[in-house]
């Protein structure tokens, strides 16, 4: 039998979850305002050897290795580019003392134990947020100092109650705190950890006096990554300020875009258009005068039909080729919850699915890259489809 040859990034299709986890660096708990992970006896290499041809599909770690691990944290990243990610995905918002920390969203009391801390009980409130009321504990309310005294836990208990098994146990990073991480893991793996950073709601955080793009750029600046072979692209559901970052910049530029509703950039402005036009043939050659790549959600590129079952590519994929755009579409994950009716295994919603069949389809309708909780899954789709 003939021996695979595999692009370095792709672990043995063999390894379980548990035994790539096995190899994560543990960050410590402590009350300190930055932490240094302590080591965790990590399983000898696997060697393997790199083909001729080069790989170029992207695959990118969504908030890490989220299935796996409570999303956004050291380890979840970690685990991400030990699973083979090319890139690992924060989100990043920014603390009262102007540091860039990376969340999901700025309110955080559901991913970390927040709720818990009787001194900052008077800190929880409501704000709108891109136009929506929310009640909760928001990161521009705290210090840097603050939010490290927290600890992350699992956003999505219900579905992934196995990570709750390591609710409690994280810190929540500075976006420099994982740009160190991917220096460190670059040069253990031998191969580069590219970030994939997307900034949170910038205009919420740009009426607060907070924008987030200065200190994104001054980071990126201050470690060598805003030159055009870093690793990096950067990417944001909003359009103003991608295009004031496309002046800044070196690296690629990403526009985010949604099934529904519109950039709120947009809509603040009174401009009219919406997603839906951003992704039209016009539309995505107007996003390549500041951008070099769309993500999309996933249903943009392939919408489910009336039954739940995965439908009919879109022109999306073509239409934004010829604009000279790449395609990496959003979110890619195993639980029967978050895929098309004719890749669920069962009707209980955290059991797993047929993923590998969901990443075929959408790689036969052309994307460049994906985005999702399960690098793993990814990999060894990519090593099967060799």
């Amino acid at each position: 039998m003939m021996r695979a040859v595999l692009p370095r990034r792709f672990v043995p299709i063999t390894a379980t979850v548990l035994a790539v986890g096995a190899a994560v660096l543990v960050p410590q708990v402590t009350d300190q305002t930055t932490s240094q992970p302590t080591a965790v006896q990590a399983p000898a290499q696997v060697s393997t050897q790199t083909s001729g041809k080069h790989d170029d599909f992207v695959i990118v770690g969504h908030r890490g290795a989220s299935g796996y691990r409570p999303e956004h944290t050291l380890a979840s990243y970690e685990l991400a580019a030990r699973m083979g990610a090319d890139y690992i995905e924060p989100d990043l918002v920014t603390t009262n003392d102007h540091v860039l920390v990376t969340r999901h969203e700025p309110e955080i009391g559901g991913t970390t134990d927040v709720a818990t801390h009787p001194e900052f009980a008077a800190r929880k409130k409501t704000k709108v947020l891109d136009g929506t009321p929310l009640t909760g504990w928001f990161t521009e309310d705290f210090t840097l100092k603050e939010l490290k005294t927290l600890r992350a836990k699992e956003r999505i208990p219900a579905v992934r109650q196995h990570n709750t098994v390591f609710d409690g146990h994280y810190q929540i990073p500075t976006l420099q705190e994982v740009i160190d991480l991917t220096k460190r893991l670059s040069r253990e793996l031998d191969r580069p950890i590219g970030i994939y950073p997307e900034t949170k709601h910038p205009t919420y955080f740009q009426q607060q006096g907070l924008a987030l793009e200065p200190e994104l750029v001054k980071t990126l600046n201050r470690n060598g990554l805003n030159r055009p072979d870093a690793k990096v692209f950067v990417q944001s559901f909003e359009v103003a300020n991608l295009k004031a970052l496309d002046k800044q910049l070196r690296i690629p530029l990403v526009q985010l875009t949604s099934s529904a509703g519109a950039p709120y950039d947009f809509v603040a402005s009174g401009d009219p258009r919406t997603y839906a036009d951003i992704v039209s043939a016009n539309g995505l050659r107007d996003v390549a005068r500041y951008a070099d790549g769309v993500g999309p959600s996933k249903d943009q590129v392939i919408p489910v039909d009336a039954t739940g079952k995965l439908g009919t590519p879109t022109a999306l994929v073509r239409d934004a080729h010829r604009a000279g755009l790449v395609v990496h579409p959003y979110t890619f994950r195993v639980e029967n919850s978050f895929l098309p009716v004719n890749f669920r295994s069962s009707t209980v919603a955290a059991e797993s699915g047929n993923l590998f069949g969901e990443i075929a389809a959408y790689r036969q309708a052309g994307i460049d890259g994906l985005f999702s909780d399960n690098t793993d899954i990814v990999v060894a789709a990519e090593a099967e489809s060799r």
